[in-house]
């Protein structure tokens, strides 16, 4: 099975099994959440939740496993290992790790394909070693709980643009995942009314590198897949752009009064690649 990595991933409380198909229907990828989503106490419902979806032996799950992520619990904690045995049960090999740490870690999920989710200090300092793992496909950063990991208290200014703090660790997470050829997952948007603010955010995103950016609210998911698209003038300028390069034969290049070399070219290529052509 390939995971598909579309530009929306949306949370869904994995004890909320009413709202797996409305999740499915609004994003690119649902993500099944056993941790932050789901109180203690109704932990062990929810992995109830993913088990009777799936159905008996040889039925086709409700949700489509290459478009379906779960979210476990930390490594080390007795719900992760729980987690585990709920997994083992289902078509779903593409597990997001809360709160990763060390690259040890990933080894406890060898058979799954991993998107890491660096969220606190450690480990976005350790976000290298994490992108390194052979069985991590992806990585993701998270605001609020590393601001808890430091003792603080908001990763937003007044304004709603990100503390220094924060900025560092988005760049960081990035970095790492590109560097060892890994997919990079932006933070949600917590501010759920504010869909300019998230359009503003999603369209940063793209213009840095990330592959796709998490989503908490189903409205958010029509935003950031409108962010990812690039339009149509835009299409038409990279495809003139790269013909123009294929005219041009090798080395730089002036188009439209601008210097043209490698970098650019890329950057024209991956509006072409965003727009599916």
């Amino acid at each position: 099975m390939t995971f598909v990595m579309g530009p929306s991933l949306l949370f869904c409380p994995a004890d909320r099994p009413e709202r797996y198909q409305k999740a499915a229907a609004r994003a690119d990828a649902v993500i099944l959440d056993l941790e932050d989503a789901v109180a203690p106490g109704d932990k062990q419902r929810a992995r109830g939740a993913i088990l009777a979806q799936v159905g008996a032996t040889g039925e086709v799950p409700e949700l489509e496993p290459s478009r379906t992520i779960v979210r476990v619990n930390p490594v080390g904690t007795e719900e992760f290992e729980k987690d585990l045995h709920c997994l083992a049960h289902t078509p779903y090999r593409t597990v997001m790790l809360a709160k990763a740490e060390d690259a040890a870690q990933l080894e406890a999920l060898a058979d799954y394909h991993v998107i890491a989710l660096c969220e606190t200090a450690l480990g976005v300092l350790n976000a290298p070693a994490i992108a390194a793992a052979p069985n991590v496909v992806a990585l993701m950063w998270g605001a609020e709980d590393l601001l808890a990991s430091l003792g603080g208290t908001s990763s937003r200014t007044d304004d709603g643009g990100y503390r220094a703090v924060a900025m560092h660790a988005r760049s960081s997470v990035l970095l790492a995942a590109r560097a060892h050829g890994k997919e990079a997952v932006d933070a949600v948007y917590v501010n759920i009314p504010d869909l300019p603010g998230l359009a503003a955010e999603a369209a940063d995103a793209v213009a840095s590198g990330f592959s796709s950016k998490a989503c908490i609210h189903p409205s958010q998911a029509a935003v950031v897949r409108e962010a990812y698209a690039p339009s149509d003038v835009e299409v038409a300028a990279a495809q003139e752009l790269l013909q123009a390069a294929r005219d041009a034969g090798s080395g730089v290049f002036q188009h439209n009064g601008k210097m043209i070399d490698g970098p650019i070219l890329k950057h024209a290529q991956a509006t072409i690649r965003r727009a599916g052509l």
